[in-house]
């Protein structure tokens, strides 16, 4: 019996040992982690200062409201071309401020009290810390494995160490645990406060639109109730969106490299069989070169997106209207969508050109309809002209000129014509009964129009009209009423793909609002993106192995786990 104090404390120093061994490697592992991540990492910022995609930052400014939480008072909105090559450098395209700014790497929002918000320091959180995520500077901790769509992820927190040096990033990773990738990160650069200015909290989105590239797509950030120096309390959210960033790629280069050239004995003489055109029909060819000069101009700066199937959905509204209308329109209209957030629509020639951002909240298809017949109307009574861009110096101009030299704003006169045949289209129309919705998002647009006008007034076209008529006609606005859904909250509708400009409706289920709160009408939102790994041809539907990147070891000291199969993409 005396040997069992002896066992019992043998069992006790193999305890001890054993407990000390699993620290060893567990702290092992999520060293190797750690230096994994840093590395990528670097690589990851290299890649990402060979572009230069268009940045959009929409902000904002809430105010608290005892039934809908909180509402917004005042929004800002900033539009540039991002430049990493030095520094973080945004040429804007709104022609406010100075062009080719060199920014600061803190994210420091100055003279918030007079709204004075840099787009620098939204840009800037494209960047995780350019100085380096490496253990000297950084303290890891293994937090979970997270699916992110299809993207099996490894979390971890990471913490600036005690004099590390300011504009540290404290927050989380979510890290891709095929290639060590950064996908998220969701935190705050310190110090929070300073004397220049303030950093804020945002959530980060990056998505895998090149094999083991990832690249910054959203970005979210949002204050709730932050004390600043002065006693003021700001309360803000913005959405950042990063595309454009293979403008030159999407263009026409590809039919240069599909040209074929027949054999010599194919060429047949056509010169007895050709006429040359009437002075009507050269009038109508030099109209649609110009059409085609502007529309090829501002798909390839990024502000156009790339012919698609949702163009296809606004011309078959189009074309339910042209044919209980009886017309004949040639040639015939076609629709394109503007990338940009704010709400605006225009022709060129016989082009109907609608924002992503009007697209994004308008509830039904009748509203739709709405915004489609008015530039419909445009078309068939003020037929815009589009001669002076036959000359291709006209457009061949800098992406950060094009909203300073390039207009589309039609005349009051114009407008008041152009309004008054839409609504004899629309009366004429499938939806002619169905235009209440119409009416109630223009009275909730109405009420909105001062609080958000960075929103409202256009940057290339024409403001959504206010149709008297359809006001009148629509059902008072109730916030309170869960089915009465006036306007939708911004990014529901139009998903944008960040490397070639191409645009898809986002399909998603109905969700049962459970208060007024939910509502949101044309507010900013968080992101939660579903990521996919590229898969060459088929966009970003299915993921590829980096087998060479996955880890031997997990962080827990584990055995590694084989990739997840890809998920179905919610329809």
């Amino acid at each position: 019996m005396k040997s069992w104090p002896k066992f019992g404390a043998f069992l006790l120093l193999a305890c001890a040992t054993a407990g000390s061994v699993w620290a060893q490697e567990a702290t092992s592992n999520i060293d190797q982690l750690a230096d994994r991540i840093a590395a990528r990492e670097q690589k990851e910022i290299a890649t990402i200062r060979q572009y230069n995609p268009l940045i959009e930052t929409y902000i904002q400014d809430m105010k608290p409201n005892p039934e809908l939480g909180s509402v917004p008072v005042k929004d800002h909105y900033y539009l540039g071309v991002a430049d990493f090559t030095k520094r973080i450098v945004d040429r804007t395209l709104l022609g406010k401020g100075k062009p080719g700014l060199n920014f600061s790497p803190l994210s420091h929002l100055s003279d918030f009290w007079s709204s004075g918000y840099d787009p620098a320091g939204f840009l800037q959180m494209v960047f995780v810390d350019t100085s380096g995520l490496d253990r000297s500077h950084y303290h890891y901790e293994y937090v979970r494995r997270e699916f992110l769509g299809e993207v099996r992820c490894i979390v971890v927190d990471v913490t600036p160490l005690p004099k590390s040096g300011k504009g540290r990033f404290k927050g989380r990773l979510w890290v891709s645990d095929q290639d060590y990738a950064i996908v998220r990160f969701n935190g705050v650069y310190t110090p929070i406060a300073s004397l220049s200015g303030y950093n804020v909290h945002f959530d980060s989105w990056r998505t895998n639109l090149r094999p083991g590239v990832w690249l910054p797509t959203y970005i979210y950030s949002q204050e709730t109730a932050f004390k600043e120096n002065l006693g003021g309390t700001i309360r803000f959210k913005s959405q950042s969106r990063l595309w454009g960033y293979d403008i030159k790629g999407s263009g026409h280069e590809s039919d240069f490299t599909e040209l074929t050239v027949e054999a010599p004995g194919a060429v047949q003489d056509q010169a007895a069989a050709s006429q040359d055109p009437s002075p009507v029909e050269a009038e109508r060819q030099w109209q649609h070169e110009a059409e085609e000069n502007v529309l090829d101009r501002l798909q390839r700066s990024g502000l156009l997106a790339a012919p698609g199937p949702v163009d296809k959905v606004l011309a078959t509204v189009v074309n339910n209207i042209e044919v209980t209308n009886n017309l004949d329109i040639q040639p015939e209209v076609r629709c394109r969508v503007l990338l940009t957030s704010t709400l605006e629509s225009f022709s060129i020639g016989h082009t109907i050109v609608m924002s992503r951002g009007l697209l994004d909240v308008l509830p039904d298809e009748a509203s739709l309809a709405t915004m489609l017949a008015e530039q419909m109307g445009t078309i068939v009574v003020t037929k815009p002209q589009t001669d002076q861009w036959g000359f291709n110096d006209l457009t061949n101009i800098p992406t950060t000129e094009i909203m300073a030299r390039l207009t589309f704003h039609d005349t009051p006169h114009d407008l008041d014509m152009a309004n008054q045949k839409a609504l004899e289209l629309l009366q004429n129309s499938p939806y002619k009964d169905k235009l209440a919705t119409a009416g109630l998002f223009l009275k909730q647009l109405n009420a909105e129009a001062q609080a958000l006008p960075s929103l409202i007034n256009p940057k290339l076209g024409n403001r959504v009209f206010l149709s008297d008529k359809l006001v009148a006609n629509a059902p008072q606005l109730q916030p309170a009423k869960l089915d009465q859904i006036a306007a939708l909250p911004l990014g529901g509708r139009i998903k944008v793909d960040p490397w070639n400009d191409r645009i898809e409706m986002v399909k998603n289920a109905p969700v049962a609002l459970i208060s007024e709160r939910e509502k949101m009408p044309f507010e900013v939102t968080p992101f939660q993106p579903f990521l996919t790994y590229y898969k060459p041809g088929n966009g970003n539907s299915a993921p590829t192995e980096n087998k060479d990147a996955v880890a031997k070891t997990q962080p827990d000291g584990s055995a590694p786990q084989q990739p997840a199969q890809p998920q179905a993409q919610p329809q």
